[in-house]
């Protein structure tokens, strides 16, 4: 049987006015996969998220979710989107970190309604399975970028999306706790079965936890499998970003 295509974008090209972003951009990702986007500074990845979530239209070329064309897809809450928000959030905000993700259940279930048993059981595990059980009742100005961060994950996963795009998720988080980050992502990907597609700086990270890479820098010069990628010469890895490039491994 053959695997469900969650994502498909296919000969995407996208120019603000007279500058190209994307040229001809096409690729894949099947349900289960957990998919590492990268690429410089201005490479487009931006943009092509945007086009991805239906913000941004490309003038030449098609994507699809779950089969279906982005123009007629209307199951958003199958897709859950974090963006780099611990680098901006407003520490004053005045809410526990059970309210926060509980407040991903509001575009499912309408504003002012009480939330059900079962429901109040979805928002905890949530919370349980990014690791912040324990700071659940905590105001979540108090917390560090990284678990807030955590935090809008939880946000994210609450109404059961079947793709989870994160966009820089590790902007704002302390160096020492971006391993035990992407761990936690790796294992949404693995327990919980969430598609994931990540967009990172973090190359090196990304070959010992994705499991699919797409190089991009306004053309998609490399997609494959991860162990394909961390197989490439640093030569090569330099021609796809247009700059040198050495590739570290964060395996201890």
């Amino acid at each position: 049987m053959k695997t469900e295509e969650v994502l498909k974008v296919e000969h995407v090209s996208f120019r603000y006015e007279k500058e190209n972003v994307l040229e001809d951009v096409t690729f894949s990702v099947r349900k289960g996969a957990f998919l590492g986007l990268v690429g410089p500074n201005g490479s487009g990845k931006s943009t092509l998220l945007k086009c991805i979530l239906g913000l941004l239209k490309p003038q030449q070329g098609n994507i699809s979710l779950f089969g279906t064309p982005i123009s007629e897809f209307k199951e958003w809450h199958r897709v859950g989107f974090v963006s780099q928000k611990a680098n901006s959030f407003n520490t004053g905000f005045p809410a526990t970190v059970y309210e926060v993700v509980a407040s991903g259940l509001t575009a499912k279930l309408g504003l002012f309604r009480f939330l059900t048993a079962r429901e109040k059981q979805a928002v905890m595990e949530a919370i349980e399975a990014v690791g912040m059980a324990k700071f659940h009742k905590q105001n979540i100005g108090e917390l560090s970028g990284g678990q807030q961060q955590r935090v809008f994950i939880a946000r994210a996963i609450v109404s059961k999306p079947e793709l989870l795009i994160l966009d820089e998720p590790t902007v704002g988080v302390d160096v020492h706790h971006v391993q035990s980050f992407y761990n936690m992502l790796d294992e949404l990907n693995r327990r919980l079965g969430i598609t994931l597609l990540l967009v990172t700086h973090d190359v090196g990270t990304i070959t010992e936890k994705v499991t699919h890479v797409a190089c991009l820098n306004k053309h998609l010069y490399f997609h494959g499998k991860a162990d394909e990628f961390a197989q490439l010469q640093d030569h090569d890895l330099s021609k796809f970003y247009g700059h040198h490039l050495h590739v570290l491994s964060h395996q201890h």
